[in-house]
């Protein structure tokens, strides 16, 4: 009995276009010809070639292929390599799962990080979302979960320091400032660390603050900056 190379790659649940590139690359052997030049497959060739599409739906990359030809050693070590790295593929893809199922859950837009999908879904603005992709970019894990429990507790003055009009004059400014500063100070109470949140982040200190920093520039208006500036002024004034 003997096969062409469209009937082998049928028999075998391949394609022509595989088996060519396996006789590229030396994996399986070329046969003979005919007379008429078409080539003739035998039972050898159909075992190999479903030994090397075993191997392949394993995940064992084809390189590595011909060391997997007995149980040996190289072949075990091989093998433990192969099911680490699944092993790790699975702890992503599970990963991926929860995090995708909290997004859901909070019908959160997919590109934020799941820990803030609670602060989010209660309706956080598109600027303030950023700064969140922010610090979830440059801080540390630490950090971060520090501030996902200082926003799982917002105040009613944050949102309105969310929602607050660029165009909204010194009086209402200096108003929500003033507001801030309990707020801040409860914060810096409950959670000591808040006041060092870049102290550890992966990229340095300087660099985690500076990326904030031109980040709250861009993306706060200018009513909302000044706020900051006058909270920042009467915090500083406050005894130490």
């Amino acid at each position: 009995m003997a096969w062409s190379t469209r009937q082998l790659a049928e028999l075998a649940g391949s394609t022509v276009k595989a088996i060519r590139y396996y006789h590229e690359i030396g994996l399986l052997d070329e046969p003979e010809r005919r007379s008429n030049g078409y080539k003739q497959y035998e039972v050898a060739h159909l075992i190999r070639l479903l030994q090397i599409k075993r191997l392949s739906d394993l995940g064992v990359p084809l390189a590595q292929i011909p060391a997997m030809g007995q149980a040996d050693d190289e072949s075990d070590q091989a093998l433990r390599m192969l099911d680490a790295e699944l092993e790790s593929t699975v702890e992503r893809l599970n990963r991926i799962r929860a995090e995708l199922a909290v997004l859901l859950r909070h019908r959160t837009p997919a590109h934020m990080p799941p820990g803030f999908a609670p602060v989010i879904a209660q309706g956080v603005p598109e600027a303030h979302q950023s700064m969140l992709l922010v610090y979830s970019t440059v801080l540390s894990d630490r950090a971060v979960e520090i501030l996902r429990w200082m926003l799982a507790e917002r105040d009613p003055v944050d949102v309105d320091f969310e929602n607050l009009p660029a165009d909204a004059d010194t009086t209402a400014i200096e108003a929500l400032a003033e507001r801030m500063v309990p707020v801040v100070l409860r914060s810096r109470e409950q959670y000591p660390a808040w006041q060092d949140l870049a102290a550890d982040a992966p990229g340095g200190a300087a660099h985690a603050e500076d990326t904030i920093a031109q980040a709250m520039f861009a993306l706060y208006n200018t009513a909302q900056l000044r706020v900051l500036h006058q909270l920042n002024i009467r915090l500083a004034q406050l005894p130490h």
